[in-house]
C-alpha cells in the first residue's frame, strides 16, 4: 500500500497558481525531513510567484523574505530556489547569479539535484537560452521537470517534441495537474480543433477546484482563440478582480502581466481602449513582450512621422 502523499493539495495549489492557499495551508504535521525541505521549497516559491507581479514596492518585498528566511545552512533545494529569488528581484547582478547557478551545476555533489535543475531550467527558459535550459532538464526526473521541458519546446515551436513529453508525462500519470495543464499548453500550441480540448481541460479544473488567475486565463485564451472575445473578457476581468493577496495585515493588489497582457489583447478585438491595462503592464511588467513590441512600434511610428515632417 502506497504511503499518502501529505503534500498533495499544496503541491495542486501551486501548480493551479493558488499561491496564497499554499501559502495559508502549509502547516502539515509528521512530515519527513525530505518533504519538509519540499513543502518549504513551494511555499517560498509561491512567495516568489506572488512577488513576481513586481513593481508595486510591498509585492517586490517578498522576494526579499525568501532571500533572508533561507540561510547558507538550508539544503540545496532551498538553496536553489533562494538564488530564484535573487535572480527575479536583481536584474542589475543576472551574470554573477546565472554564473553561481552554473558553478552549482558543475557541482558534482549537487549538479543533479532535481530542484536545482528545475530551477536552472526556469532560469535560462527566461534568458531565452533554451538549449541550456535543455541541459539540465531534458533527463526529466519528476514531473516538474517533464512539464518545464513541454513548456521550453513549445517556446522552441517543436511542438512535436513537446507531444513526446507529454507522452512521458501520460505514462506515468495521466491524471496528473501536471499533465492535464501540460496537454492544454500543447493543445493552445497546435490550435485548430485543439482549442476545444484546451478549453475542456481548464473547465474541469474550474469544476474541481478554487478559480485561480491561471484556469481563467486559460480559458480565456481558448476563448479569444474561438473568437470569443466577450465571454473571454468576462474571464479576465474576473482574474483581475482575484489579483490580490493578503500580507500581515495587509491586501496588496497583485496584478499577474499575462491577466494584463490578454486583457490588451481581448480589448483591441473588441474595439475598446487597452490604455489602462497596457499602463499597468508597463508600470509592473517593463520587460513583458508586449511592452517591448508596443514600444518598437511606438518608434516606429515616430521615425515615420519624422522623415515625413
Amino acid at each position: 500500500m502506497a504511503a499518502p502523499d501529505h503534500l498533495f493539495n499544496l503541491r495542486n495549489n501551486f501548480y493551479l497558481g493558488s499561491y496564497q492557499a499554499a501559502i495559508n495551508n502549509s502547516d502539515l504535521p509528521n512530515l519527513s525531513p525530505d518533504d519538509a525541505v519540499e513543502r518549504d521549497c513551494l511555499v517560498y516559491r509561491s512567495y516568489i510567484a506572488l512577488g513576481s507581479y513586481q513593481a508595486p514596492p510591498p509585492l517586490f518585498l517578498l522576494h526579499f523574505l525568501v532571500i533572508n528566511e533561507i540561510d547558507s545552512a538550508a539544503a540545496t533545494p532551498l538553496q536553489a530556489v533562494k538564488l530564484l529569488a535573487q535572480y527575479l528581484s536583481n536584474p542589475h547582478d543576472k551574470e554573477s547569479i546565472i554564473a553561481s547557478l552554473k558553478e552549482w551545476l558543475a557541482d558534482p555533489a549537487i549538479g543533479n539535484n532535481a530542484t536545482l535543475r528545475l530551477i536552472a531550467g526556469i532560469v535560462f527558459m527566461n534568458e531565452e537560452d533554451y538549449n541550456e535550459a535543455l541541459k539540465h532538464t531534458n533527463a526529466g526526473g519528476t514531473m516538474e521537470l517533464h512539464a518545464l521541458n513541454v513548456q521550453i519546446f513549445i517556446k522552441m515551436h517543436r511542438s512535436d517534441y513537446a507531444e513526446r513529453q507529454l507522452r512521458v508525462m501520460q505514462q506515468i500519470d495521466e491524471d496528473h495537474t501536471l499533465t492535464q495543464l501540460a496537454n492544454a499548453w500543447l493543445n493552445l500550441a497546435v490550435g485548430g480543433s485543439k482549442i476545444q480540448e484546451a478549453y475542456l481541460i481548464f473547465q474541469d479544473f474550474s469544476e474541481k477546484y478554487p478559480m485561480t488567475g491561471l484556469i481563467l486565463n486559460g480559458k480565456a485564451v481558448c476563448c479569444m482563440h474561438m473568437g470569443n472575445f466577450d465571454e473571454a473578457e468576462t474571464l479576465l476581468l474576473e482574474a483581475l478582480n482575484k489579483a490580490s493577496f493578503s500580507g500581515g495585515n495587509q491586501i496588496f493588489d497583485a496584478k499577474d502581466s499575462e491577466t494584463l497582457a490578454n486583457m490588451v489583447v481581448c480589448s483591441l478585438h473588441l474595439g475598446k481602449s487597452t490604455s489602462r491595462y497596457l499602463s499597468q503592464l508597463k508600470l509592473t511588467h517593463p520587460e513583458h513582450i508586449l511592452v517591448k513590441r508596443a514600444a518598437s512600434a511606438e518608434d516606429s511610428f515616430e521615425r515615420a512621422v519624422q522623415s515625413v515632417g
